[in-house]
Protein backbone atom coordinates (compact mmCIF):
# COMPACT_ATOMS: atom_id res chain seq x y z
CA UNK A 1 0.00 0.00 0.00
CA UNK A 2 1.57 3.47 -0.79
CA UNK A 3 2.02 6.54 1.06
CA UNK A 4 -1.05 7.95 -0.94
CA UNK A 5 -3.43 5.33 -0.28
CA UNK A 6 -2.88 5.10 3.62
CA UNK A 7 -3.50 9.12 3.73
CA UNK A 8 -6.44 8.57 1.42
CA UNK A 9 -7.67 6.19 3.89
CA UNK A 10 -6.67 8.26 7.07
CA UNK A 11 -8.63 11.67 5.89
CA UNK A 12 -11.25 9.56 4.89
CA UNK A 13 -11.83 7.80 8.64
CA UNK A 14 -11.43 11.68 9.68
CA UNK A 15 -13.77 12.90 7.42
CA UNK A 16 -16.31 10.52 8.70
CA UNK A 17 -15.31 11.39 12.17
CA UNK A 18 -16.31 15.03 11.49
CA UNK A 19 -19.79 13.84 10.15
CA UNK A 20 -20.30 11.41 13.26
CA UNK A 21 -18.82 12.94 16.12
CA UNK A 22 -19.57 16.93 15.50
CA UNK A 23 -21.08 18.18 18.37
CA UNK A 24 -20.43 14.84 20.34
CA UNK A 25 -17.21 15.10 21.04
CA UNK A 26 -14.69 18.41 20.96
CA UNK A 27 -12.55 17.57 17.57
CA UNK A 28 -9.36 17.30 19.65
CA UNK A 29 -10.99 14.03 21.24
CA UNK A 30 -11.68 11.96 18.46
CA UNK A 31 -8.88 10.05 18.57
CA UNK A 32 -10.19 9.02 22.23
CA UNK A 33 -12.82 7.44 20.13
CA UNK A 34 -11.53 6.09 16.99
CA UNK A 35 -8.35 4.49 18.24
CA UNK A 36 -10.54 2.18 20.66
CA UNK A 37 -12.90 1.40 18.02
CA UNK A 38 -10.31 0.22 15.78
CA UNK A 39 -8.58 -2.00 18.14
CA UNK A 40 -11.53 -3.30 18.92
CA UNK A 41 -12.70 -4.36 15.82
CA UNK A 42 -9.17 -5.23 14.99
CA UNK A 43 -9.40 -7.80 17.44
CA UNK A 44 -13.17 -8.83 16.78
CA UNK A 45 -11.41 -9.16 12.70
CA UNK A 46 -8.50 -11.59 14.06
CA UNK A 47 -10.85 -13.82 16.44
CA UNK A 48 -13.59 -14.09 13.91
CA UNK A 49 -12.00 -17.55 12.91
CA UNK A 50 -12.20 -19.13 16.46
CA UNK A 51 -15.50 -17.55 17.77
CA UNK A 52 -17.95 -20.13 17.33
CA UNK A 53 -15.04 -23.11 18.37
CA UNK A 54 -15.03 -20.50 22.03
CA UNK A 55 -18.93 -20.20 22.02
CA UNK A 56 -19.81 -23.83 21.43
CA UNK A 57 -16.64 -25.04 24.26
CA UNK A 58 -18.36 -21.89 26.88
CA UNK A 59 -21.67 -23.28 26.57
CA UNK A 60 -20.66 -26.93 26.94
Amino acid sequence: MSNGDLNWIANFIWGIADDVLRDLYVRGKYRDVILPMTVLRRLDAVLEPTKQAVLDMKSS
